[in-house]
Parts: structure tokens; sequence; C-alpha cells
């Protein structure tokens, strides 16, 4: 017997509407398409409308779906239920929210920005206010409309540095005092462990109502960074190397699908084994 069937029907994402926020970046686009590969209508949510709307073209045309990009703060309440009632009004459903936006506040060495002592409170209320609120309150309508159905998946995007702290090593810089070295900053680390977090109150809250809530924890993807910061890099990850942008599709995939059905609350750490050192 064979077992094709089986797994299309695991896998498929036939008609399903996805809603990934900071859909026009490097890793929304690239979990847009896994979507749209698998029969899915991605819904790209960026402030940055033209991106988002020309990556939903692209995939529109390479996978003929109903694909689309949209301007839409997700950290405007009012502004996310205006924008739940024009899905509605198109699609009739939501079937998966990606909570992928997230500010990634630069290592910086000039006037030791990046460190705890000299960090500025109105970059740690911008990464607190994309990163965590953000996250919130697109579960908060999104979730709760995928509840009303008894039905629906949300997908939190962590990171290693929410499971662990960031190994400021990678960012020394030789010469430099050790009050000017520059640092990962530290809301990046806190942002992520809230989603964790976030990821597993959802699982129990809405999880008798047909909602699954599961994380992906990923690792550095490769993007032009140095040879040095590379070279720091790979040394700690069993794999030798970074991630391409595309590796982390499958895992959306699997999350996405009913193929993980009965996976609720997880955080599937996709990191080339660099969390067991």
């Amino acid at each position: 017997m064979s077992l094709a069937p089986l797994v299309v029907d695991l896998f498929t994402l036939k008609d399903r509407v996805a809603l990934i926020t900071g859909g026009a970046g490097l890793l929304g686009v690239q979990h847009a398409e896994v979507i749209a590969a698998a029969g899915g209508i991605p819904i790209l949510l960026d402030l940055d409308e033209a991106r988002a709307d020309a990556a939903a073209q692209k995939l529109a045309t390479q996978f003929h779906v109903d694909a689309w990009g949209a301007a839409v703060d997700i950290t405007d309440q009012a502004a996310l239920q205006a924008f739940l009632a024009r899905v509605l009004e198109r699609h009739g459903r939501i079937d998966i929210l990606i909570n992928n936006a997230a500010n990634n506040p630069k290592v910086e060495s000039q006037v030791g920005f990046s460190r705890v002592e000299k960090f500025p409170l109105h970059q740690w209320d911008a990464d607190m206010e994309v990163g965590l609120k953000g996250a919130f309150l697109c579960a908060q309508v999104f979730g709760a409309e995928m509840a009303k159905r008894s039905s629906g998946v949300i997908i939190n995007i962590s990171s290693e540095y929410g499971l662990n702290a960031p190994d400021q090593r990678l960012y020394r810089i030789e010469g430099l005092p050790e009050e000017e070295q520059p640092v990962k900053p530290v809301t990046y680390t806190i942002v992520k462990s809230g989603i964790i977090g976030m990821t597993k109150y959802f699982a129990t809250y809405w999880g008798a109502r047909g909602v699954r809530s599961n994380c992906i924890t990923i690792a550095g993807v490769f993007n032009g960074q140095s040879d040095e910061f590379v070279n720091r890099y790979v040394h700690a990850v069993p794999l030798g190397r970074m991630a391409r942008p595309n590796e982390y599709q499958g895992s959306i995939l699997y999350l996405c699908a009913d193929a993980s059905r009965f996976l609720n609350g997880a955080n599937l750490v996709v990191d080339g084994g660099k969390s067991c050192w």
C-alpha cells in the first residue's frame, strides 16, 4: 500500500489562510513561500506594504494561490481588528498565525549603545512594543477568531538567544576597553524568552478550543556577516555552519500542517545542535 496519499494529507495546507507578521523580511518571505508551496494562502503583514505586496505577488504567480501583502501596525489593536474584518471578508476564515515580526536591535560599539549600562529606554520600549506586545495583540485578535471556529495554529518565532544568553564573545573587538565592547542587546533575549513563555500560555489557554500554539527557536542565519563573525559562530555549531534562510521551512510546514496535530506547547529548537554544547 502506497503511503503517498497519507503523506500528502498530512502536509497539505490547501486553501488554509495564514497570516505572517514581518512578512516582507528575510524569514517572513521564506515562511510564506513554503505555505504557498503547500497550497495555502499566505498574507504578508509588514509596515513596508510595497515589499510585502511584491513578495506576495511573486508567490501568487509561482504557486497559483491568492497570496497578498498589507501594511499593518501590529502594535495597534484597532488596526488589527480592522484588518481581521478585511481578511474575513475576503477569505471567510483564518487558519494560521505566524508571529514572526520583531526588532533586531543592532550590536554597536559607538558610545556603548548596546551595553546594559547605557542602553536607551526608547530602544527598550520599541523592542518590547513590537516583539512582545505585537505578538500578544496578534494572538489576541486572530487567535480569538480561530478559537471561535475551534480550529487554528499559532506559531511563534523565538531565537537561540531566548533559550540561552548570547555568547558575547562573538561580538568582541580586540583592543577596546571592556566598557566599550559591543554586545547583543538585552532586549532581544528578553523578547525571545517571553515568546517561548507566551507560546506555552496560549497552548493551555486555547488548546481545548482547537487552537494549537507552538514555537520555533532558530539559530543564526547567514546573511552577509563578516568572515570573522561566521568563523567564530560556526565553531560552536556541531553542523559547522550557519543556517540558510530556507532551512526553517520544513519546521514551519510541519507545525502548520496536520502532521503535528497533537503537538501543542512545544518549542522546536532548530539550531544545528548548537544548544547541545
